[in-house]
């Protein structure tokens, strides 16, 4: 079996537990759930808020972005690619430690950004590729 099929094959229980519903929401089993080692942090404008009113607050968001970035505490930072935004690599453990890196922003300060936040982990499916002890199988 070569990897892709390999990936594929460890990915269909996730995809059936994901579609089996329950009161509370899909299913997933308790080793699809990965550690938390990054948060994703997506910031768009807040609805009528203006391109100036961000502007004003923009040379000290790009200073205090960078010293969180020289700390080791912002990964990695992108523009959005529909121009709505931007999107943080944020390394936090949890979504609370990621949300007080964040509030110590000026832009979030000013309240001018609504937030979104998505503690990721590592892809668990690929535990299914490495078998008993840390090896992966032989083929």
């Amino acid at each position: 079996m070569n990897l892709t099929n390999a990936f594929l094959m460890a990915m269909l229980p996730l995809v059936s537990a994901a579609q089996t519903q329950s009161p509370a929401g899909p299913a997933l089993p308790s080793i699809a759930v990965p550690k938390t080692t990054d948060v994703l942090v997506i910031q768009t404008p807040k609805r009528g808020v203006t391109f100036q009113q961000v502007m004003d607050v923009i040379p000290a968001e790009i200073r205090a972005t960078v010293n969180l970035y020289l700390d080791g505490k912002i990964r990695q930072w992108y523009s959005r690619g529909d121009g709505k935004g931007i999107v943080f690599l944020i390394d936090a453990k949890t979504e609370d430690e990621a949300r007080t890196i964040i509030e110590s922003l000026p832009l979030e300060k000013e309240q001018l950004m609504d937030t979104q936040y998505i503690p990721v982990g590592p892809l668990m499916p690929l535990r299914s590729l490495v078998g008993p002890g840390g090896m992966a199988p032989q083929q």
